[in-house]
């Protein structure tokens, strides 16, 4: 099982202290689901410095996986950490320092949180021009740690950002109708909601005009005990478009559903044959 670990003090944390009172407020009162914003997240000469340490997208291809399907399109992810520039692991590290690990349990209520020290869909991320990632709740227990997903931690790195650029984190209510917040990944802001049923969420498209790819980093956060409201269901991402996307609720995300369907039929079937041999 992971086990916490905590900065030396040759290398103090570049997370600035926290106001654990207003911000854990700010999270049971947030809606649609608890979540808190804060801008000003990291020293802010080490948010540059981050930001300034993530490789351009033709770099971060030939380091991370890089997702080119129909709900989930020019983001790469890096979460080999053996892949990280210093800056970026000092940031990994601080977030799973007990330190920060005790912050976030006095703030949202969940005791006994853990890291993932293998970013499983987390990491680097680096989104480019074109890119999207539709409304979705993640995936809801780690297999490999066995323990259930319960947080999940976003700092944004982009020393630009423009708005018209798209890009935007949105959270969406439990049936996908609306949009309660939309939050532009501005330098050095961090986002944490809490993983459930109902935490729809989704980045809207960055614009193919975007100059720049869209860069931030992502963690989640586990705990050995069931949450309250688990149906006792495991399941990976589950998708659901916006209410504007008509096309893609009806045609476009069927087919691709379609497609993976047979796909799996066709794997299954070549397994048989095999069995046969």
């Amino acid at each position: 099982m992971t086990e916490r670990t905590e900065l030396g003090d040759a290398s103090p944390s570049p997370i600035r202290p926290l106001d654990r009172e207003r911000l854990k407020g700010e999270f049971e009162s947030a809606a649609p689901y608890p979540h808190f914003i804060i801008d000003e997240f990291l020293e802010p000469e080490f948010a540059l410095e981050a930001a300034g340490a993530f490789p351009t997208f033709e770099q971060a291809q030939e380091q991370g996986f890089e997702f080119n399907f129909v709900r989930e399109r020019r983001k790469i992810q890096i979460s080999d950490n053996h892949n990280f520039p210093t800056p970026i692991t000092r940031l990994n590290d601080a977030l799973a320092s007990d330190k920060f690990l005790s912050d976030l349990e006095f703030i949202t209520g969940i005791s006994g949180l853990l890291p993932d020290p293998e970013l499983s869909g987390g990491g680097m991320h680096v989104t480019g021009s074109g890119g999207r990632l539709d409304v979705h709740v993640d995936f809801n227990f780690n297999e490999d740690m066995k323990v259930h997903r319960r947080l999940n931690i976003l700092i944004y790195l982009n020393p630009t950002w423009d708005p018209k650029w798209g890009g935007q984190i949105e959270l969406w209510d439990k049936d996908v109708r609306t949009c309660h917040q939309r939050v532009n990944p501005s330098l050095n802001r961090c986002v944490l909601f809490e993983t459930s049923e109902t935490s729809f969420h989704g980045v809207r498209p960055v614009v193919e005009e975007a100059p720049t790819p869209r860069h931030s980093f992502a963690a989640y956060y586990y705990t050995k005990d069931v949450p309250a409201d688990w149906n006792s269901t495991h399941h990976n991402t589950i998708f659901r478009a916006r209410p504007d996307e008509r096309l893609r609720r009806y045609v476009v995300i069927p087919a691709e559903q379609a497609m993976v369907r047979g796909r799996a039929k066709i794997r299954e079937f070549r397994a048989k044959l095999r069995g046969r041999d």
